[in-house]
């Protein structure tokens, strides 16, 4: 079993969901962001998505795309990030890492030689939020085919024609983008959350992810009631933003980590 499946049949044995904790590699610097990577595991993470910066992160919304600029005016890269990976690694072993980001660095990076990096670095899964499934040639089917499990977003404009060919190919989890923008922008209603898990548990028996306006505890764990996994990203980076020093950002983001794993861990008490 690959770290994903093995996070997730552990958590559903403890009856509750896992806490997906999103950063940006590089942020606000290597060494600050390296820090930050380490310390997720300890402050209640389950599992970590790990940015990979680009100039033009169509998906986001302000949070992140500052994040994206931060890091790569520190000259933060897809090598460096797959350094970062590597380093983690040497001290953690049981906690999945999935990389997210768009197409245009690996390509660049060239998609061989990336798999095969990010593969041999301890890399867990992919999220590409720019490449779709009738691409799945092109990333997703030499990822999985090298043990990289492939994560799918579907969005509340998904339909049920749409979907199974969004989750065809996908494995690792699915996330549900739970608003129609860019990240950070509001949060869905609790009946639209309970309606969509309702539909997606139609489609896939793959674990169901749910992200997009997530940032509080108490708000963690409504979310952590209905779905597999609650993730959270720009409030973590907001953190980051509004820090005055690389240690106060560290800090920031592990105490509001811990604080999101103490909601999602008593969400089904």
């Amino acid at each position: 079993m690959s770290r994903l499946q093995t996070r997730f049949a552990e958590l559903k044995q403890q009856n509750r969901a896992a806490l997906v904790t999103f950063v940006t590699a590089g942020d606000p610097n290597y060494d600050a962001s390296l820090a930050i990577l380490k310390g997720l595991p300890k402050a209640g993470a389950d599992v970590i998505e790990l940015g990979m910066p680009f100039t033009d992160p169509m998906a986001d919304g302000p949070a992140i795309q500052l994040a994206n600029i931060r890091a790569l005016e520190g000259r933060q890269d897809l090598a460096k990030t797959l350094q970062m990976v590597r380093e983690f690694r040497q001290d953690e072993q049981a906690t999945p890492l999935v990389l997210m980001g768009y197409f245009n660095p690996i390509h660049k990076y060239g998609v061989s030689r990336f798999i095969a990096d990010a593969k041999e670095a301890g890399v867990d899964g992919l999220i590409v939020v720019d490449l779709p499934p009738e691409h799945n040639a092109d990333l997703c089917d030499p990822a999985q085919a090298a043990g990289i499990d492939f994560i799918r977003l579907t969005t509340p404009t998904t339909d049920d024609k749409r979907l199974p060919k969004v989750l065809n190919g996908s494995s690792g989890f699915v996330y549900y983008v739970s608003v129609a923008g860019v990240t950070g922008a509001g949060s869905a209603t609790l009946e639209h959350v309970q309606e969509a898990v309702t539909r997606l548990r139609r489609h896939t028996d793959l674990p169901l992810c749910i992200g997009f306006g997530i940032r509080t505890p108490e708000h963690a764990a409504t979310i952590a009631r209905l779905a597999d996994g609650v993730v959270v990203g720009s409030a973590l980076i907001d953190q980051i933003a509004n820090a005055a020093s690389s240690e106060q950002a560290v800090d920031g983001v592990l105490s509001l980590c811990a604080a999101l794993a103490e909601g999602v861990r008593g969400a089904r008490a």
